[in-house]
């Protein structure tokens, strides 16, 4: 658990960091909007694992490739990646833009389940 003052060590990712590691499939891209959210667009190759009933024991084997967590902004990604280290998973990175810059940026965007 992070003490007082302490955050949890998560590098920054931009939105060319995504692009490349999902189109070389080095990164596992993991979103934790709520369903409602994805639903309405995501990422292509994304997958959800809400944050309101996040559980880092239940993150799917990433085959080697680097987790990565997202959200809409980069909030909601932090505090998984904080939940995640505290639970002893070594998740650390996130989209620090989040979706909403991803749509910014032009990146492409899937809807539905």
């Amino acid at each position: 658990m992070f003490g007082f003052g302490q955050k949890p060590r998560v590098e920054n990712l931009g939105v060319e960091d995504i692009r490349k590691g999902l189109a070389d499939n080095s990164i596992l891209l993991v979103d934790v909007r709520e369903p409602n959210e994805w639903e309405a667009g995501h990422i292509p190759g994304s997958i959800l694992m809400p944050l309101s009933s996040f559980d880092a024991a239940e993150l799917p084997d990433a085959a080697g490739r680097r987790i990565v967590f997202s959200c809409r902004s980069g909030n909601r990604s932090m505090k998984a990646a904080a939940q995640a280290q505290d639970a002893g998973v070594p998740v650390d990175a996130h989209y620090a833009g989040g979706f909403l810059d991803w749509v910014a940026q032009g990146g492409p965007v899937e809807t539905g389940a």
